[in-house]
């Protein structure tokens, strides 16, 4: 089907391409990527920006020998391809399939495993280090996006880096910043002036002359220093990077083959660290994905040939977007904060109504919390909308600068519990652990759009201190028929051989179980949590009075989740029971697949829950 592609296993394979073949390879891969992802799902506007820039690193460097460490992973697509996994691309990010991410375990060119951002240039320093202590011989590349350049741990790692002599090349995929021609033609003029071989040995033979030459020759050559700094004040972007002892080469058209061959064999020339500036547009090959990058970042099965069609359906991430503009319209206090996601988060609108009351902080979830302290302290009301798995970089901050000072800051946690195809780097299943033993905080939990809104509504104008909101990824109703908030643990189903305490998402499937076992004349109570921490203890030792069987259910890790909070309340109180059970992931992390399909793999399913409950109560009974 491919003339080019389809001879191409691995890097040697590459290699034995001539000019024509490899651009021709280029507009291969670019056609499978549409054909595959479009089937699929998965992130496509990324991969599409980096087709070139992938084949020159895999033409440039020998890997596995030498190390390509790829920040965040979601951009790894072609590195695949080439290293011989194209075939498994039907499998993408299904169940049992290829992931959409890194892992050290799937094959040999994946160093280092990868799903958030910012990591890579620390674990290229950590590899770079060991390869000193070692005495060993190899490349060692980081590439790092724009956007991921923004989080904190990357300028901590280039800070760190820079004053060390590891030989480190940095590769920033900037697929957002454009510079002009005549700047441009300059500064790559000028970086690759300084990063030629025979440069640096005239350069260090100059100062060696120099320095010999008494007083005068000193002198000389920290005048030389202070021109020649001035010169790059005015002329190179890369000034930041070479101020940090970081040799900087760039920009570079990141869809000219040359120019990134030639500059990615300057960098191995560079003794220390190199950080090499390649230009990209993200989409790049297909149209519709140019003009929205962002709607093609990360996507879902769609016609290739007619684009994207936008779904209009409620998810808890649109309510709640809908129900803090609301919000900011009744109290000007109200700000919103998100850290680089405005509509994977919902904000979008907020944004584009409240534009003076939203603040993006980029990849930055420690910043972000730490500013939203700093706005509460003022007598503002900030609501951070974040994922759950990237609130979990913000720990410190939400411990120490908004907790131990009982701050009224409002995470709205979304994506929490298992999150579909983007499997273990991404699922939400560890806030409740994490947060619940945290004095001060508050955590709510709904079970639907309507509940959402109204908790947003008691956090921003009624509740004292921090407080979570933890919502899944998924669709939900909102019928704005609500009136008014009940926080306090509340009987769905009445039933005296069990009870069943549920959350969110999980309530129905609690309900459904309870329904279907009462066709069997086992009664099982179902009540619902909204609030879990602080849990009304009386209510949940009124609710399993005289109760025998007790059961939670979350879609969260069992250990040290909600189920643990229970139970802890239960054996404090001395209360009796005969059995009592967690439903929900055990203690591992857990694989990609579709929430469905995983929800079934660890029971949080209602046969499930109707099969396990109707064979503790038989067996107690003395039924087989």
């Amino acid at each position: 089907m491919y003339k080019i592609l389809d001879k191409v296993n691995s890097p040697i394979d590459l290699k034995k391409l001539n000019e024509a073949e490899i651009l021709r390879l280029s507009v291969e891969i670019r056609e499978f990527l549409l054909d595959t992802v479009s089937k699929t799902g998965g992130h496509l506007a990324s991969n599409l920006g980096v087709v070139e820039l992938t084949i020159a690193l895999h033409l440039s460097f020998d890997s596995p020998s030498d190390r390509l460490i790829w920040d965040v992973g979601h951009q790894s697509y072609i590195h695949k391809i080439l290293t011989g996994r194209k075939s498994e691309f039907c499998s993408l990010r299904k169940l049992n399939g290829m992931s959409g991410f890194l892992k050290i375990n799937d094959n040999e060119h994946d160093i280092f495993g990868a799903g958030h951002s910012s990591t890579s240039i620390s674990a290229a320093y950590g590899v770079a280090c060991a390869r000193t202590i070692k005495n060993e011989k190899f490349n060692v590349v980081a590439i790092i996006g724009d956007g991921a350049l923004t989080g904190g741990m990357a300028f901590e790692a280039l800070n760190n880096i820079g004053h060390t002599n590891e030989n480190v090349i940095i590769v920033l995929n900037d697929n957002e910043m454009s510079i002009s021609e005549n700047i441009g033609g300059v500064s790559k003029y000028l970086s690759k002036l300084r990063t030629n071989k025979k440069y640096f040995i005239v350069k260090n033979k100059a100062h060696s002359i120099l320095d010999k030459a008494n007083g005068f020759g000193t002198k000389l050559t920290n005048g030389i220093k202070t021109i020649k700094g001035s010169i790059k004040y005015l002329f190179v972007p890369g000034i930041f990077f070479e101020d940090l002892g970081i040799t900087y080469i760039g920009p570079i058209d990141g869809h000219n083959m040359k120019e990134l061959s030639d500059s990615f064999a300057r960098a191995k020339n560079v003794e220390g660290p190199v950080l090499v500036h390649v230009i990209t547009k993200k989409g790049k090959g297909y149209l519709p994905a140019e003009n929205s990058p962002d709607l093609y970042h990360g996507v879902g099965t769609f016609d290739r040939n007619k684009g994207i069609v936008k779904k209009n359906s409620i998810t808890f991430s649109t309510v709640l977007g809908e129900s803090l503009v609301n919000c900011a319209r009744l109290n000007e206090k109200v700000l919103a904060l998100t850290a680089a996601m405005p509509t994977g988060t919902g904000l979008t609108n907020f944004k584009n109504t409240f534009p003076k009351r939203y603040i993006d902080v980029g990849i930055a979830e420690q910043h972000a919390v730490t500013a939203s302290a700093g706005l509460a302290i003022e007598g503002l009301i900030p609501v951070f909308a974040v994922y759950s798995t990237f609130l979990q970089r913000a720990y410190d901050q939400i411990v120490h600068d908004v907790c131990l000072q009982n701050l009224k800051v409002i995470f709205a946690i979304d994506r929490s519990g298992v999150v579909g195809a983007d499997g273990e780097t991404h699922n939400g299943i560890f806030d409740i652990a994490y947060l619940s033993h945290i004095p001060n905080i508050t955590i709510l939990v709904p079970r639907d759009g309507d509940n959402l809104s109204l908790m947003l509504d008691y956090a921003v104008n009624v509740h004292e201190g921090p407080i979570a909101i933890r919502y899944p990824r998924s669709t939900t109703t909102f019928n704005k028929n609500i009136d008014s908030l009940n926080l306090q643990p509340r009987i769905l189903r009445q039933g005296s051989d069990g009870v069943i305490f549920a959350i969110g998402n999980m309530i129905e499937v609690a309900c459904l179980a309870s329904k279907k076992l009462q066709e069997e004349n086992i009664f099982i109570r179902v009540v619902e949590m909204p609030r879990i921490k602080p849990l009304d203890e009386k209510l949940v030792l009124e609710y399993t009075s005289n109760i025998d069987n007790v059961f939670t259910i979350e879609d969260h890790v069992v250990k040290s989740g909600f189920g643990d909070i229970i139970l802890d309340t239960l054996v404090k109180n001395n209360v009796k029971f005969s059995n009592f059970n967690k439903f929900g992931y055990p203690d591992k992390f857990i694989e990609h697949g579709s929430i469905e399909e995983i929800h079934k793999i660890y029971g949080l399913t209602e046969d499930y829950v109707y099969n396990y409950i109707y064979k503790v109560i038989r067996r107690k009974d003395g039924e087989n």
